[in-house]
This record gives C-alpha cells, sequence and structure tokens, in this order.
C-alpha cells in the first residue's frame, strides 16, 4: 500500500510556497493585486493545477489570515508567559505589526469586500483579546479558572460573572493601541517629529 505522507508532505508544501507568493504579491502591491493566476505564472504551473491546492482566492486569503492571527497570537501568549504586563505586550504587538505591516493591515485593516472569514479565524482572534483581558486583571475568584486558551475564554466571556471594568481596560487598551499603530503604519506621522512608542505609552498611561 502507498504511504501517503509524502504525497501529503508535497501538498503541504506546495501550499506553503502559494502563500509566500500570495504575501509577496501583497507585499508588492496590495491585498486588491493578490491574483492565483499570477501566482501559477510565477510557480510554472497552471492555474487549473493551483486550484487544486487552494479551491479559489477567498480559500487562500483565509489561509493567510488564519496565519496572521496564529502568528499574533502566539507572540502575545509567549510574551505573557514570561510575565510581561500591559505596557509590554503593547509594545510587542507593535514589533510584530512593524515587522510586516501588510500582514497586519490584512487583519485590522479595510474588510476585503465579498469576504467573510469563517468562524475559526474570530476564534483565534480571541485568543489575543483573552491574553489582553488576563493582563488588564480579572475578578480574584475568576483569576484561579481563567485561562489564555479559546474554549475558557469564550466559557469566560459568556458567563454572567465577566468584570465589566476589566473588560472596558481591554477595549480601552485595543482601540488605544490599534489608533495609533494603524496611523503609524499608514504613514500618517511622517514628518512629524515624534516617537509613535511614547505616545503608544501616554495613551495606555490611564489604563495601568
Amino acid at each position: 500500500m502507498t504511504d501517503p505522507a509524502p504525497r501529503e508532505r508535497y501538498r503541504a508544501q506546495v501550499r506553503e510556497e502559494i502563500k509566500e507568493h500570495a504575501w509577496q504579491q501583497i507585499a508588492e502591491a496590495g491585498l486588491a493585486a493578490l491574483s492565483l493566476t499570477a501566482i501559477a505564472k510565477r510557480m510554472g504551473m497552471t492555474v487549473p493545477a493551483l486550484y487544486r491546492y487552494f479551491a479559489g482566492r477567498d480559500e487562500l486569503i483565509t489561509a493567510l489570515i488564519r496565519d496572521a492571527f496564529r502568528s499574533l497570537a502566539d507572540t502575545v501568549q509567549a510574551a505573557a508567559g514570561r510575565g510581561a504586563d500591559l505596557g509590554e505586550l503593547a509594545h510587542v504587538i507593535r514589533d510584530w505589526a512593524k515587522a510586516d505591516p501588510q500582514r497586519y493591515f490584512l487583519i485590522y485593516g479595510t474588510p476585503v469586500p465579498g469576504y467573510a472569514a469563517p468562524d475559526d479565524t474570530t476564534a483565534i482572534s480571541n485568543e489575543i483579546l483573552a491574553v489582553i483581558m488576563e493582563a488588564v486583571g480579572t475578578e480574584p475568584e475568576r483569576a484561579t479558572t481563567f485561562h489564555v486558551h479559546l474554549e475558557s475564554h469564550r466559557e469566560w466571556m459568556e458567563s454572567d460573572t465577566v468584570p465589566t471594568a476589566s473588560l472596558h481596560r481591554a477595549l480601552a487598551f485595543w482601540t488605544r493601541l490599534h489608533g495609533v499603530l494603524s496611523l503609524e503604519l499608514a504613514g500618517h506621522f511622517a514628518g512629524m517629529k515624534f516617537d509613535p512608542a511614547l505616545l503608544i505609552d501616554d495613551e495606555l498611561k490611564p489604563l495601568a
């Protein structure tokens, strides 16, 4: 019987290569330029052959969004595991975003017209909020059982014991950080001669 493992490894490798070309296209000309036909041409494949790996543009976008959220979730969870406080988490997120602005804008920028992300991408993004919720503080009786993992986070968020003050602080952190970060990455602070990192610190100071 033929071992399917080599075929699966090859399939996974080709999918990763397709995604690499997709990120390159997005970096060069934005998401609107993403074209499976152009990727197939770069890879020396026919378009029908490429569609064996991704059924369409939306499926490829979903894979990119999933990877981006997973990367950020892993990054903030690792930082939290090292004991990062709220301010440190803000700069961890900023560093992640600055390393690849297009990846940041894919998940936090203008929604793709006509595209709806599946529920699991939202679930991964909720892991990030869960870290922030834990960083801003939870009620003592909840803090002993609250975990960053998604299922625990869902139960906690859906319960009647969500501490409103902590939720408000977490959302305030999120909106203030992304407000500054989105403007910075879009180049709106160019020529203003100030350090956006200090602006982030100043914006988050009331939440400390």
